[in-house]
């Protein structure tokens, strides 16, 4: 979602970054870059032939499709994990939702405090309706420093908050959001049973018109956790990102999905649930 990101009254605009007047010199007689490798899938799993299903799918869920696409998924129960592309950066847009939350839960664990009733307020709109205003509330009391702070205690190194206020332009990587699902869904020490109840409890009331992404195929029976973020920018078209955590029913999966070059939001949808079905399906 456009991050709406308020100072003294007005909105500002996004920063865009234009190079202006700069020259590359020809070298003479330069040998012209090798062509670099288009990203693969890689999968592992503890089942038998589950790694070659999934790689194979996934392959062929985004054939047809034009987004650059990262994806990142685990199943604990088959010990299977798959990555396509997961250290490339993406500008987060209200993927970095559940970031925030994260960082405001440990900060209420270091204190040994509960959240107060207007941090209940703007987390419960945050997620549930990824309401902008107050995204902005929460990452200006925060701060910078505990955002880091919470990014590292969740070993999530590739993620860059997004300076002077643009919370929506944090830099993301499909492995590090998995790794933030991970953490929500099992015992850890950076996050007790309550913080991350509380969290789950949120991505699985996101409204029903942002529950799209990689919901898409889910199996009857299992909790779905989700949160989307989509952002449209004069580089890279369309960014539409969908992270989601599957739960009960004998399940423990993630499924992370970051796109941009997205010629409309439609379109990035659109390969994210491809890669969803792909994974509920062969899971």
């Amino acid at each position: 979602m456009l991050p709406r990101l308020i100072t003294g009254g007005a909105r500002r605009a996004l920063p865009l970054a234009i190079a202006v007047g700069t020259l590359v010199p020809v070298v003479a007689g330069a040998v012209p870059a090798a062509a670099a490798t288009p990203p693969k899938v890689v999968c592992t799993s503890a089942k038998a032939g589950l790694a070659a299903t999934l790689t194979k799918d996934i392959k062929a869920a985004l054939g047809s499709r034009k987004s650059t696409t990262a994806v990142a998924l685990y199943d604990r129960r088959t010990g299977t994990h798959c990555t396509l592309d997961a250290g490339r950066r993406f500008d987060s847009a209200s993927a970095v939702k559940v970031t925030v939350l994260g960082a405001l839960l440990r900060q209420a664990k270091e204190a040994n405090r509960k959240l107060t009733a207007r941090e209940v307020s703007l987390t419960t709109a945050m997620i549930t309706k990824s309401d902008n205003n107050a995204t902005t509330a929460l990452w200006k009391q925060l701060g910078l420093t505990r955002i880091k702070h919470f990014l590292t205690l969740a070993k999530m190194t590739q993620t860059t908050p997004g300076a002077n206020g643009y919370w929506g332009l944090t830099q993301i990587t499909a492995g590090d959001e998995l790794k933030l699902m991970q953490l929500l869904t099992a015992n850890n020490s950076v996050l007790g049973p309550d913080s991350r109840d509380y969290a789950l409890r949120l991505m699985n009331k996101v409204i029903p018109a942002q529950r799209w992404g990689v919901p898409a195929g889910a199996p009857k029976g299992v909790s779905v956790h989700v949160k989307n973020g989509w952002l449209s920018r004069s580089t890279h078209a369309w960014r539409v990102h969908s992270v989601g955590a599957f739960t009960g029913g004998g399940r423990d999966y993630g499924i992370v999905v970051l796109t941009q070059d997205d010629s409309t939001m439609s379109y990035g949808i659109g390969t994210i649930e491809a890669v969803a079905r792909t994974v509920h399906h062969d899971l």
